[in-house]
């Protein structure tokens, strides 16, 4: 049995349905955010349903991905994530290191986030994570992926407000963060088969918090994500369940709550033998924000435990540490 096959079934991490997140009744989106706040009191991974995303949508997501990364090396090194100030376009295998002390990630990516002009007031200031895009040259491509991750930020504005729900604040607590927010990125991973002569260590994606505010993972069939349990210290599979995504807090929630709700490490490993494929979509809301522990999660014997910070310095900090 391979080292990373720890205990290969799903445990305890809950399937929410939040479409009565969309309810007139606050009753009933209080119950969902009963739910939420259950989950991100344990592990901060949850599992979401009638999201309002549909299969079709999904579906063609995962199908420009794949014939993205199938393109020779060459021609998808024309849309390098370095040629971006704005973290756009195509990332090779082992550019990132997730896990300190570890082998580089046995992952590509391709970045895409909120179109900025160049001429754009942020993209002059060189804002960190704002520009245009790099759109592949394939038909079809640029259309669903903005359809795509328009609906993703519905769905995370959703969740924030019933995040807010869940810490007895008022719905519109995250209101001004989910403003104009564009620090938001889609990301299209391509996972090679864990390779039977890996280094100790190597894996498709080192163990890690994410950075941000939340992570609403869209997995294909295979399996790969594993998270961290804390109350059984062990990893745990996050297994792919049918219209579903995965969702977790990154490090701003943790620093905003005060560590009420925290971030958890997960990483990734394809055993599956197959090629797998996900699409991570990450929210973390107006780059100018600034984040500051919510009181009412300031205990009357507690401080502060984290100096205030705007996200995209935060970020910076964050990229630094995981960039070689």
């Amino acid at each position: 049995m391979s080292s990373f096959e720890q205990n290969p079934f799903a445990l305890s991490i809950p399937l929410i349905d939040i479409s009565n997140l969309n309810n007139s009744d606050v009753n009933l989106r209080k119950e969902v955010a009963l739910n939420i706040r259950k989950a991100c009191l344990d592990k901060g991974f949850f599992y979401i349903v009638g999201h309002g995303v549909s299969k079709t949508l999904r579906q063609k997501v995962f199908e420009y991905s794949k014939a993205f990364f199938d393109l020779p090396f060459e021609d998808k090194e024309r849309y390098s994530i370095t040629a971006s100030q704005a973290n756009r376009g195509y990332e090779p295998l082992k550019a990132q290191t997730l896990e300190a002390n570890s082998p580089p990630d046995i992952k590509e990516g391709f970045y895409i986030g909120k179109e900025r002009a160049e001429d754009d007031p942020f993209v002059l200031q060189k804002s960190f994570n704002q520009g245009p895009n790099q759109w592949p040259d394939i038909e079809g491509f640029r259309a669903v992926m903005e359809e795509y991750q328009h609906q993703m930020i519905q769905v995370s504005e959703s969740l924030m407000r019933a995040i807010a729900l869940s810490l007895n604040l008022d719905e519109s607590y995250f209101d001004e963060f989910c403003k104009d927010a564009d620090l938001v990125t889609l990301r299209l991973l391509h996972y090679p088969p864990q390779p039977k002569n890996a280094q100790p260590n190597e894996k498709g994606c080192g163990a890690h918090t994410d950075f941000g505010g939340l992570t609403l993972l869209l997995q294909d069939h295979n399996q790969g994500l594993q998270v961290w349990d804390q109350a059984q210290n062990q990893w745990i599979w996050a297994e792919p369940i049918e219209d579903s995504y995965v969702v977790n807090l990154g490090d701003l929630m943790s620093m905003w709550t005060n560590n009420t709700y925290t971030s958890t490490l997960h990483r990734v490993i394809n055993i599956s033998g197959q090629e797998r494929y996900s699409v991570p979509f990450f929210y973390s809301g107006n780059h100018r924000y600034q984040i500051q522990c919510i009181e009412e999660c300031i205990s009357n014997d507690e401080q502060a435990l984290y100096p205030p910070i705007s996200v995209e310095q935060h970020y910076r900090n964050m990229f630094s540490k995981t960039y070689i």
